[in-house]
Order: structure tokens, then sequence, then C-alpha cells
């Protein structure tokens, strides 16, 4: 059993590596299942986008778009403060928020989201005469080549509603301009598309396809900026990279004489974008993990309501989950336990059976069996907590509520790595610590080492982690340190 037991330990061990790492390194993106793509289909997509990925001003490189004079800038200031910037080609040139102005920060672009209606499969730049309603939060206007009539409505709880009529069926294609940056919390700018989940394509990189869609749009450093239509559409995308410099261009397939979506930029709390609608949540990618990681965050705020601090509210987390999976881990406990008693009497059966290998095994799982002890029995409460340490990952990489937020003394930032590296270290040394209380169910020099350095490797993992996550395994460590303690005294 010593050969199977190491292999159960080394397997748990790489798995925790592999998955930590896969976790880390690969963001969890969506792929939509294109459909097989015929030469038209393709011809059509390519021809579509191609003018798309030409900046519109420089007409020379663009043929398939109608020039246009400078545009005049419709500046809409509600009473909240906010300022919005749409041009007489119904673009949206900027947002200013009261509290905050960094939307073209955010977007890396002066002309983050155009709108085109498509004619032979160009691209083309209508302008409409613009006027404005006397409470100023609604934009009238009427087309200067046709009689296409365009209502433009902004609400005060962060959205700018479109209705374009037009007297024909018309296409239309909506394109996201940016460009390519990262920040040191692991943030890209990217193109985020909502089919029935989510997929991303960095700012930067090509990709092309078809799918119907519920909104798509950009996403970077907490903040999102969508397109949002009221029913699934069928479209053609196309994401470009030109250098730096990225575009998005979405075609809405089918000819309809009213167009109507709406355009919303916010942070993203996940709490304000389940309010909002339209599965606008979903752009907070916990993963696989959501099933977990949205109750650890509804959990954490309901600490933080009372407790109105993130680590407090991390510890509590902890030892309430340490609670509810008490009862496991105390068989766990009681097994691992019932192995080191059951040591002595495991050599005897070694020494006693070493040429017979299969009676040696049959001896010892009827001596596991007769004293209810389970070999494997030690691995379950790192099982336990694996779901859990990647769901408070993703929770801590994703969730705006923790960003910013402060513990105590030099933890200013629960989403940010220790800067002084204390919590990585006693997180470490717990895990040495309730290494040393283990009982080890093999006198195998090489299991023991393997199981030695795990503390170590962990914490060299650990150190570049988010400081909350530290928080969580090392009160996580202690707390089990206490439990298994406990549990070994009333067995004795």
């Amino acid at each position: 059993m010593g050969n199977d037991q190491k292999r159960a330990v080394l397997a748990v061990a790489i798995s925790a590596v592999i998955l930590f790492l896969w976790q880390y390194f690969i963001v969890p993106t969506y792929q939509p299942k294109a459909t097989e793509n015929s030469p038209a289909v393709v011809a059509a997509i390519n021809n579509a986008t191609q003018a798309a990925a030409q900046p519109t001003t420089d007409t020379t490189k663009n043929e398939a778009t109608i020039p246009v004079s400078a545009v005049t800038l419709a500046k809409v200031k509600l009473s909240n403060g906010n300022e919005y910037e749409i041009s007489d080609t119904l673009a949206l040139k900027n947002i200013h928020q009261a509290k905050e102005n960094n939307f073209k920060e955010f977007t890396g672009s002066e002309n983050p989201l155009e709108i085109y209606e498509v004619q032979n499969q160009n691209q083309v730049l209508n302008q409409y005469n613009l006027s404005y309603s006397e409470n100023g939060n609604t934009i009238r206007g009427t087309s200067k080549t046709d009689n296409s009539q365009v209502l433009i409505e902004i609400s005060d709880n962060g959205f700018i509603k479109y209705t374009i009529n037009s007297p024909t069926a018309k296409k239309y294609r909506v394109v996201f301009n940016s460009s390519k940056k990262a920040l040191e919390n692991k943030q890209e700018r990217k193109f985020i598309i909502l089919h029935k989940k989510l997929y991303t394509e960095i700012v930067g990189k090509s990709d092309t396809g078809e799918n119907s869609v519920k909104w798509v749009g950009l996403d970077f450093n907490y903040h999102l900026l969508s397109l949002v239509v009221p029913h699934e559409e069928p479209v053609l995308y196309k994401i470009h990279a030109d250098g730096d410099n990225g575009t998005m261009a979405i075609d809405f397939v089918n000819p309809k004489t009213q167009f109507e979506f709406k355009i919303i930029y916010t942070k993203k709390n996940y709490d304000e974008l389940v309010t909002l609608g339209d599965n606008l949540q979903l752009s907070v990618d916990f993963g696989i993990l959501g099933v977990i990681s949205v109750p650890i965050l509804r959990t954490l705020q309901f600490f933080h309501k009372h407790f109105p601090n993130y680590g407090l509210a991390i510890i509590l987390l902890t030892i309430f989950v340490r609670l509810i999976t008490f009862p496991l881990q105390y068989k766990s406990f009681k097994s691992m336990k019932k192995m080191q008693v059951l040591q002595p009497e495991l050599t005897k059966l070694r020494e006693k059976f070493k040429a017979d290998p299969q009676k040696l095994q049959k001896e010892t799982m009827d001596l596991f069996k007769r004293a209810g002890a389970n070999p494997l029995g030690g691995c379950l409460p790192m099982l336990l907590q694996m779901p859990i340490f990647f769901a408070f990952y993703t929770v801590l990489s994703n969730a705006i509520e923790l960003v910013g937020a402060p513990f105590y003394f030099w933890i200013h930032d629960l989403s940010n790595k220790d800067p002084y590296y204390v919590l990585p270290v006693l997180m470490t040394l717990s895990m040495f610590l309730q290494q040393k209380m283990t009982p080890t169910p093999t006198t195998d020099p090489m299991q023991q080492k393997v199981m030695m350095f795990m503390p170590l490797i962990f914490g060299f993992i650990m150190k570049d982690m988010p400081s909350g996550l530290s928080l969580y395994i090392f009160i996580s460590t202690i707390f089990g340190i206490l439990q298994q303690w406990i549990v070994y005294k009333t067995i004795e």
C-alpha cells in the first residue's frame, strides 16, 4: 500500500499545482461554435469588416466609407453630473462621469463605438441633424440623406437607448475600436461577446465567426462598455488586429426598419449588473466555479455589511466554511489518527509478506477494514478546500467590491499581493505546523519529503497572489489545526 499511498499524494499535489497554474495563467473563455462557413459567408465577413479595421477619418485607406465632414459633438449633461458626447453620426465619443473621468483611458480610442449602415457590403456613415429636448436627456435626429429618424434617450441609471427608424429595411454594423493594454493586476483590454456563455478575445488578436448574440462590448480594468439588443440577434463578427490597435466589427445579419439597442458603460459591480438585466453580470467571469464563487461573494457581502472590513469578512467566512465542512473533516482526522495507530502493524505485515505483494495487499486491506481506517482519508481536507480556494481566487480577481478594499496595517488592497510577503510566510509556517501534526501513514522517505516540500512550493506560488487569498488560507489552516487537535484529544 505504500506505493498506492505515494501515488495518491503525488496525484493530489500535482493536481493542485496544475489547477492553480491553469486558473492563474489561462483566462477561461468560451469560443462560440461557429457554423461551417460557406465561401460566400467568409467573403461577406471579410468584405464587411475590412473597412472597419481602418480609421474612419482616413478615406484614402477606407474606400468603403463615405467621407463625412467634421462631426459636431452633442454634449448632454444630466442632473447627476454625468456628461455624454455623441456625434452627428451617432458615434459615442465620450462619457464623463461625475466621480471619475476615465472613459478614454478605459477604451483606448478617440472613437470607441461607431454605428454604420451596410450597403452592398460597404459601410456608410449616415449623418443626422440633431435636436435636444428641454430636460436635456433626449436627442432626436433626422438623417441628412433619407427620412430615417433617430431617438436617443439617456438614462440616469447608466445606459443610452438608441432607436433608429428607417423607411426601408437596412443592415447595420457596430464597430468597437480600442488599443492593446495590460495592467500589473493582469487586467487586459478585451472584446467580449455574450451568446449563451461568454467569449472574450484580447485586443491585438484576430478572430472571425457567426452566432446569435445578446450583447457585445469592451472589457477593461473592472469596467464594461456594452451594446445590448432586446433579443438575441444573428451576427457576423470579425475581430481584427493592426499592431497594438484592434477593432471588433459586428454585422447584424437581418435587415430591419427599426434598429433598437442600449449602450451601457459601468463598473463591473456584480449586483448592479444583475439589476441592469440582460445577463450583464456574466461579464464578471467566475469561470467554471461560478456556482461556488457567487455564494462566496454573497456571503462576503453579508459579513461585510455587519463588519465593514473585507479582511474581517474573509476571516469570518473562512471560519464559517470550516464549521460547515467539519463533519467530513472529522471523519478524515479520525482516519488519519487510526492510520498512525496501525503503523506498527503495517510494518509487520510488510516484513511478513514482502515476497508476496498480492497477499500483502489483501492482509493490509483486511487490517484497514477491521480498524475502520481509510488510507486516503488524509487527502479529503485538501480536496475539500481546493474548489473553495479557486473560488476565492476568482472572486478576489474579478469582483470589483474587493478592489482597493483594505484590511489592517500594511494590507491596503486585498486584491493585490502582500507587499512585504508577511501573509504568505505565515501561511507557509502554519502549513508546516499542520504537516507536523498530521500522522504519516507510511515510513516511506520519498513520500515524507514530498509532503514536507508542499508548504514551501505552495508558499512560493502564493507570494504574488492576492493578499486576501493568503489571508483565507492562513486562517483556514490555523482553524484546521485547532479542529485537528480537538479531534485527536477526543480519540486518545
